[in-house]
């Protein structure tokens, strides 16, 4: 894997005391490399799993020529055929889904036929049963030579899959309709990459655990809890490493049995500029580690790197201390690299463009992510407004939210009635 530094090194613009953001990701991007664990498991486990290889159909899917609906088959020509308009045909018989389908009718016959029912043989078109008449005795039927086209209603072998294409890629991780596909083909078990291992720990003398005293000067780590929520929708194996004090022989205890525990180690606080604690100096001691003032709000200071510890390596995130800043520098930046990291392809999520209920101050330089609720105007139209205060230590401002507005690099004050960016939580949270 390329060093951090060698990555840094190739880069003219590169300034780590205002790292625009799509820099910061560009870097980690380089940086990590997925892991190579694999194993086999049953489908019934694989959900949320990140497919190792390609999947290629066995079959064909579907493996005949079928029916989409109930209705007749016939062939298509008696359509052209027809002198008044109207079709008429002689029932022969009928096709029920399972059967081997051995009717074969004429150009003047059909056949009965149900959803998924092979197509006898010569039929290229079903009609729907609402569009027919049928005789008393059900041996004949009628119908418009117009409510259908030749080879209307029919599905074709291999539709859906060919035997020999590649049904799910390498990358993708398992969700329930890929489930079904894979029973669909008879595949009983697939190779998925290793689950990752994620260490997190929060440092600082003030932080107290739920149902610890809260002496004077002190507050509840909540940190921990929403980075287990996040991770724990990544479907990562956990070590939560609890509350770490400011002190050097906890600290480095801490990195070491988190790197040799872990694929990816996870740090709330400790990284802010001036911090006169150790954190920082352990960090840059166990390995290739750079600090970074990335040109966002929330979450501007933050440590990227890989540490080492006794032959084990681990990637290493270092989040800034305030609760809203640590939610949104995971969601912008561990969350990509995590996935990388697992091994898969993960295409970003759709930025949307609505419009502004109130003006937003900014200043261009900085990207911005104010916590925002997405609603259906009375106009139909799609509008966003602000939670109200949006300061990094208000994790309020997060709980109520349904989107971040997303304040570009270079963008200006917005105006109320300006268009603006979104992402929604959905999909990402």
């Amino acid at each position: 894997m390329p060093s951090l530094q060698s990555v840094i090194s190739c880069l003219s613009d590169y300034d780590p005391t205002a790292l625009p953001v799509d820099q910061a990701n560009r870097i980690i991007g380089e940086v990590v490399e997925p892991v190579r664990g694999v194993e086999q498991v049953p489908i019934r486990s694989a959900l949320d799993r990140v497919l190792a290889e390609d999947i290629v159909s066995p079959i064909d899917v579907p493996a005949h020529d079928n029916s989409a609906m109930d209705g007749y088959a016939f062939q298509g020509a008696a359509l052209a055929a027809a002198q008044t308009g109207t079709v008429e045909l002689e029932v022969i018989g009928s096709a029920f889904a399972g059967g081997a389908g051995a009717l074969a009718p004429t150009a003047v016959q059909a056949v009965r036929i149900m959803t998924g029912a092979v197509m006898p043989a010569g039929c290229d078109t079903v009609v729907p049963q609402e569009f027919v008449e049928t005789a008393a005795d059900g041996a004949r039927v009628r119908f418009a030579a117009d409510c259908v086209r030749t080879g209307d209603n029919r599905r074709l072998r291999g539709e859906d899959l060919a035997r020999g294409q590649a049904a799910l890629q390498a990358g993708r991780i398992l969700q329930p309709a890929d489930l079904g596909l894979l029973a669909s083909l008879g595949v009983a078990e697939v190779r998925v990459r290793r689950r990752l291992r994620v260490a997190f720990f929060s440092t600082g003398d003030e932080l107290r655990s739920i149902g610890e005293p809260l002496d004077p000067g002190c507050v509840y780590d909540s940190n921990r809890y929403t980075l287990h929520g996040m991770l724990r929708r990544m479907n990562v194996d956990l070590l939560d490493m609890g509350v770490v004090r400011d002190d050097p022989d906890a600290l480095e205890a801490a990195f070491r049995t988190a790197c040799e525990t872990a694929d990816a180690v996870i740090t709330s606080g400790g990284v802010s500029v001036g911090e006169a604690d150790y954190t920082k100096q352990i960090m840059a001691r166990l390995g290739d580690v750079t600090f970074w003032k990335i040109a966002m709000r929330p979450g501007r200071p933050m440590a990227f790197g890989r540490i080492n510890s006794n032959g084990r390596e681990a990637l290493l995130f270092g989040l800034p201390g305030n609760p809203v800043a640590v939610m949104v520098t995971f969601y912008h930046f561990v969350r990509a690299a995590l996935h990388r990291l697992m091994g898969a392809s993960v295409p970003p999520l759709p930025l949307l463009r609505v419009r502004s209920v109130q003006a937003i101050r900014k200043k261009p330089g900085r990207t911005e992510y104010q916590r925002g609720i997405l609603a259906r105007a009375q106009d139909g139209q799609w509008e966003v407004r602000v939670t109200g205060q949006q300061g990094s230590g208000v994790l309020r401002s997060m709980s109520e939210a349904n989107c971040f507005i997303v304040l570009g690099h270079e963008q200006d004050s917005v105006r109320a009635g300006d268009a603006v960016e979104v992402l929604l939580f959905d999909g990402l949270v």
